[in-house]
Formats: C-alpha cells, sequence, structure tokens
C-alpha cells in the first residue's frame, strides 16, 4: 500500500472517504469545508463551502454526482460533486438503527440507536491505551476500520468485533477510509 499526502487542510482530518470507482477521495476536517482529491496522487480538486462548524463524515452516492456531509453544526447538506453547489440543508432528525462508536476510551461499542440500550462491547485490546480518532465501515458492512493516536489503524469484524489484522504507522492516525473496489485502506 502507498500513503497518500494531502496538503490543504487548516485544521486536523475528521474523515476519508473513496467513491465507488476509486478516483476520488473526500475528506473532512474540523476547519469547516470537506474537500475532493484525486485519489492517485493527493492533488486537491475543489471544496464544498457551507458549514459552521467541524465535519465529522460524508457519503458519495454510487455515480460521484452527489456528495453528503455531517456537521457539528447540527446539519447534513447535500452538495453536486462537481460543481461544489449546495444542493439542500437537513436537520439530522432520523437515526440509523444501530450505531457503532469509539473515542477516547479506546473502546468500541454498538448501540440500539432507538432505545439507547448498549448491543455489544468490544473488551479493551491490550497494548491500545490511545484515543480512537476515526471509523469507517466497509460497503458491505461486515468489518470496519478504527485509526488511533497510538499509530495504528486496525481492521474488525463487525458481527463478531473480533481484531481481524493491525496496520502499523510511524504517526498518529487522524483519519480512515477503504477503497470500494481496491485492496487500499
Amino acid at each position: 500500500m502507498r500513503p497518500i499526502l494531502m496538503k490543504g487542510h487548516e485544521r486536523p482530518l475528521t474523515f476519508l472517504k473513496y467513491n465507488r470507482d476509486g478516483d476520488l477521495l473526500f475528506s473532512c476536517a474540523k476547519d469547516h469545508t470537506p474537500t475532493v482529491w484525486f485519489a492517485d496522487n493527493g492533488e486537491r480538486i475543489g471544496t464544498y463551502r457551507g458549514h459552521n462548524g467541524a465535519v465529522w463524515s460524508c457519503d458519495v452516492s454510487r455515480d460521484s454526482m452527489r456528495l453528503i456531509t455531517g456537521s457539528a453544526d447540527q446539519t447534513v447538506k447535500l452538495w453536486n460533486v462537481q460543481t461544489g453547489a449546495q444542493l439542500c440543508t437537513f436537520n439530522f432528525s432520523s437515526p440509523a438503527r444501530t450505531i457503532v462508536s469509539a473515542g477516547e476510551d479506546a473502546v468500541i461499542r454498538i448501540w440500539d440507536s432507538e432505545t439507547g440500550k448498549l448491543l455489544r462491547e468490544a473488551d479493551k485490546e491490550s497494548g491500545r491505551k490511545k484515543t480512537i480518532t476515526s471509523l469507517t465501515k466497509s460497503a458491505d458492512c461486515s468489518h470496519f476500520l478504527t485509526g488511533s493516536l497510538d499509530k495504528s489503524a486496525k481492521l474488525w469484524d463487525t458481527r463478531t468485533l473480533t481484531l481481524i489484522k493491525t496496520y502499523v504507522t510511524e504517526r498518529p492516525v487522524n483519519a480512515v477510509a477503504m477503497s470500494p473496489l481496491l485492496d487500499h485502506m
């Protein structure tokens, strides 16, 4: 695997997402400005301006024509990927049925979003004592990837919450993403 160095955000990254074709990479950050990059060389293509808070997550349509972003400003915005035009703004009011969470305590949990009940919790891994900074699911939701300040990214089985593989880096991992087509993380 080859790392991609992207320069352009003014604050730390919070989320990364490849499009279905794997040729575009979308980034979210605490600088309020989602950005799109060429995945092969890390060149910035454009930005999406309109949020007033950190942008925590995004997703792109199968045809790469629409981008949706979720922000700390309590809005979800729909964008035209090519023009950067904001198409619609939503107030977030209907959560998913389950939520996978991870954070400062380095413990991964699965919650029922309707009742708030904890459904499953992974044992705190031996050796991981630092904050989990990022989490993303695979396209088929069978596994997910976490990034951490402990300088690693870890691949997990969603159903059993067991660790599949650890990727060690030289720096803290602020954001993670999985290519929908290639074996890239």
